[in-house]
């Protein structure tokens, strides 16, 4: 069977939350422990500061502490990618700079957001994170989100620079992505949990999942079944996990919030999110535990 291409960060990597504590400070100890749970439960890896780590709302300096906590507790078992993306270039660049001090395997650039720039504005931005520091660069192509697309052309072109290496593809454009995987060693990975197996089954590298912050396991299942050729069981351990990416990812509530939610019902490191974000009502969690409960009930 043919494998995907060579995943640089690893296959299955967890969106992860940022544990606050109920006053909400940031919560190291509750980073160390969900991340160590987390690659225990089979997770290659770690991203770190991004959507689902509201990146917003968090300082620069606990980005950079955030990074060393959860790298000290992986202690080599995982990946940690460091979300460094804003709508400003130079603070992009001074936030890859401190994530690669703090030890971060690689760096997550989004596209700016707010000033909408066009497309050789976006890859000057890219391009100029990628140069400013040593680390490998995930695009993250996320315009529901932005307001602005890397489009198929852009990322080829982007694709040359030697350090830009994957894409955490959330565009919802699927003929793009294949176009792109066709021409480029672009490792590509599903950010819309939907897509994992469609994806990797036309040579994506894996995915990088909000989801996986409370089924680590199943999702991982998905490639692994896939992997062993029995694309059946992959095709039916997909399905299986859709009514709770429905309800944490497109249900109305961020997948900041949902996450959390459930991490908390759960007796998991996770605390509130931080405002704007609202953490989620009484009967929206226990929706959300329904739904879990459901997925975690099935064989996997």
């Amino acid at each position: 069977m043919t494998l995907p291409p060579a995943s640089p960060f690893g296959r299955a990597l967890c969106a992860m939350v940022t544990p606050f504590t109920a006053s909400g400070a940031l919560d190291l100890d509750g980073a160390q422990r969900l991340a160590g749970q987390l690659v225990a439960r089979g997770c290659d890896g770690l991203v770190l500061s991004g959507t689902t780590g509201e990146s917003p709302t968090t300082s620069d300096a606990e980005k950079a502490e955030l990074v060393r906590a959860v790298r000290e507790a992986l202690d080599g078992r995982g990946t940690v990618v460091a979300g460094v993306g804003t709508a400003d270039t130079r603070h992009s660049v001074e936030l890859a700079r401190a994530a690669e001090k703090a030890g971060a395997d690689g760096v997550l650039v989004v596209t700016p957001y707010y000033s909408r720039p066009p497309q050789d504005a976006v890859e000057a931005h890219v391009r100029e994170v990628a140069d400013g520091c040593g680390l490998p660069v995930m695009l993250y192509d996320i315009p529901g989100r932005t307001g602005t697309r890397i489009e198929p052309e852009t990322v080829l072109r982007l694709a040359e620079h030697p350090r830009i290496v994957a894409v955490k593809d959330c565009s919802y454009d699927f003929l793009g992505a294949q176009k792109v995987l066709a021409r480029t060693e672009l490792a590509y990975y599903a950010g819309c949990e939907e897509h994992i197996l469609a994806l990797y089954a036309v040579g994506g590298a894996g995915y990088v999942s909000t989801v996986a912050n409370v089924i680590p396991e199943q999702l991982r299942a998905v490639l692994d079944a896939f992997d062993a050729g029995d694309t059946a069981r992959a095709a039916r351990l997909q399905r299986a996990a859709a009514g709770l990416i429905e309800s944490m990812m497109a249900a109305g509530l961020p997948g900041a919030v949902t996450a959390k939610a459930l991490l908390g019902a759960l007796g998991l490191p996770a605390g509130p999110v931080r405002p704007p974000l609202l953490s989620a009502r009484p009967e929206q969690v226990a929706d959300l535990r329904d739904e879990y409960g459901a997925v975690t009930a099935q064989p996997w």
